[in-house]
């Protein structure tokens, strides 16, 4: 199965680049391996998009596995939207403006 289209928006696809640039920073290994963490989460989202309990304002979330983060998407018609990839540590619900109405 291909799985659905899973669209980042610009806030989010900042939050994986600034992620990264941390990491990058640290370590050019912590960073690679956060993007390959992004890269396994996404295609199970795109997948199985609802295998992931419901969470706030309609969206669902995909903790990562070795990072502190977690990928808050929701169903837009048939795509999939990425609203924030989420530090665990980050005021909870920042994002919850980019939703709309």
């Amino acid at each position: 199965m291909a799985g659905r289209r899973l669209l980042f928006l610009a806030a989010a696809r900042a939050e994986v680049r600034e992620a990264f640039d941390w990491y990058h920073t640290r370590s050019r290994r912590a960073a690679a391996q956060f993007l390959a963490e992004i890269d396994r989460a996404t295609l199970l989202i795109r997948e199985s998009p609802n295998v992931w309990a419901t969470f706030e304002a309609g969206t669902r979330r995909c903790i990562l596995n070795r990072f502190p983060y977690s990928i808050i998407y929701r169903e837009v018609g048939d795509d999939l939207h990425v609203v924030a990839v989420a530090h665990h540590k980050r005021r909870p619900g920042y994002w919850r403006s980019r939703l709309g109405g």
